[in-house]
């Protein structure tokens, strides 16, 4: 008890502030490292500590998501990758660009300006709690048997979109493996092999 008041920690909090330092600690080793396979190992990490903390704050569906695509798919294509580069980073010499700094300090205080509309977190009278929203909250329990909200809107609700979104996540890592060359490669070493046997 201090000063008449009782402070009680939960330890949810406690959980969500070790997440978050976690995560500090991953994204500043990521930023130091220069050897390429050590930034996709601690990104996977990174990945799967932000996937835990959306789990923490209820968010199911954005952890799985997170898991699946930032953990899995982004370390399997940025594995591929480095097959076609080097393993560490070249050195650079860094040069201070002045509008590439105004650009930068420009954005974040529009975005910082942007937050002051904002509702208060949590007001039930904010649009997003209004009117469609509202209606969500009242009409789940009744028309789906799913007790986290968010994931009844985007497993039945939204259920055709979240079918598209895994469409065009499973596309664009298609993509990305035909253009590192993946089969083109292995097809070339089979038709070295052939022409080095044939007399």
């Amino acid at each position: 008890m201090t000063n008449g008041y009782e402070y009680e920690v939960s330890p949810i909090l406690l959980v969500d502030l070790s997440l978050l330092t976690m995560l500090l600690v991953v994204a500043i080793a990521m930023l130091r490292s220069r050897h390429l396979f050590a930034v996709v190992m601690l990104s996977g990490i990174y990945s799967l500590l932000s996937a835990a903390f959306f789990v923490s704050l209820d968010a199911v569906d954005v952890a799985f998501t997170e898991a699946a695509v930032g953990a899995g798919v982004s370390t399997v294509l940025m594995l591929a990758g480095m097959l076609l580069t080097a393993r560490r980073e070249k050195p650079f010499e860094s040069r201070r660009v002045p509008v590439a700094r105004i650009a930068v300090f420009a954005t974040g205080a529009a975005l910082i300006y942007a937050t002051i509309d904002m509702p208060g977190f949590g007001d039930p009278n904010a649009p997003a709690n209004a009117y469609v929203g509202q209606a969500y909250v009242e009409r789940t329990p009744s028309d789906i048997a799913v007790p986290n909200i968010v994931t009844a809107v985007l497993a039945s609700y939204r259920g055709f979109d979240t079918l598209g979104e895994v469409l065009v996540v499973f596309t664009a890592g298609l993509a990305v493996l035909l253009l590192l060359g993946v089969g083109s490669a292995r097809g070339g070493r089979e038709v070295s092999d052939v022409d080095e046997e044939s007399p």
